[in-house]
């Protein structure tokens, strides 16, 4: 009764994520699709990788015939994020087995992380039964969507002039304001967003993410622990 309890919790948790992320899926549909892959192709990207970010950069990387090194390493770039997340994220799933850390590390995604470590900071315990049913709300409607934009995407030739593109960002900064409550908040987004600007300027696409999000660990690890709102009061 009480796994069954914290699966609903979790399914609970991760709709609103789902829902926010789902417009993104049904743009990496379309744009795959437009690039030249075949719905099976974008279907099975989607369900074996589940990797956001990283699958938009893929599938535009495949349209241009460049190297498959540098399409493995501009994946490598976007999604050295999820080192770091599985670094935060390991102490609070360390009592999982090693099966479960597995699944557990596939179904992590921006949305996923943000919630597992709102509950850890929330002082209620990150149960694999919980952290499953966010998990697969995420999961099944990103592969729901990514069918639907790939079905319709020969309908939709140019993503980028109906504004499709600009859903990622908004979808990031969603992610970055659920963090605004906590210690040095705001320096250590100035600190990211430099990093990412002066990366994007010199370094290029995509390195600019893994810089912003170092510059912005670097300067967490250096500026004293702080206290919560929610503490202080």
């Amino acid at each position: 009764m009480r796994e069954s309890s914290e699966f609903s919790s979790g399914l609970r948790s991760g709709i609103v994520p789902a829902l926010s992320a789902a417009p993104f899926g049904m743009l990496f549909g379309a744009v795959s699709v437009t690039q030249g892959q075949s719905v099976f192709e974008t279907a099975l990207m989607s369900l074996t990788i589940f990797a956001g970010a990283s699958q938009l950069v893929g599938v535009e990387l495949f349209g241009q015939r460049v190297a498959p090194w540098l399409i493995i390493a501009s994946i490598v770039a976007v999604n050295f994020r999820h080192v770091l997340y599985s670094a935060a994220l390991t102490p609070v799933i360390a009592h999982f087995s090693l099966p479960k850390k597995l699944i557990a590390f596939f179904l992590m995604t921006d949305p996923q992380f943000a919630e597992a470590l709102k509950r850890h900071e929330e002082e209620e315990r990150v149960t694999f039964s919980w952290y499953l049913g966010a998990g697969l709300v995420l999961y099944v409607l990103w592969n729901i969507m990514t069918l639907i934009g790939a079905t319709l995407g020969g309908f939709i030739k140019n993503p980028e002039a109906l504004g499709l593109d600009i859903l990622l960002p908004i979808y990031f900064l969603s992610l970055v304001m659920g963090f605004r409550k906590r210690p040095n908040y705001l320096p250590i987004v100035a600190a990211s967003a430099l990093g990412s600007i002066l990366a994007y300027a010199t370094v290029g696409s995509p390195w600019h993410v893994s810089i912003g999000a170092l510059a912005g660990i670097l300067l967490a690890a250096l500026l004293p622990p702080g206290k919560t709102k929610e503490a202080a009061q």
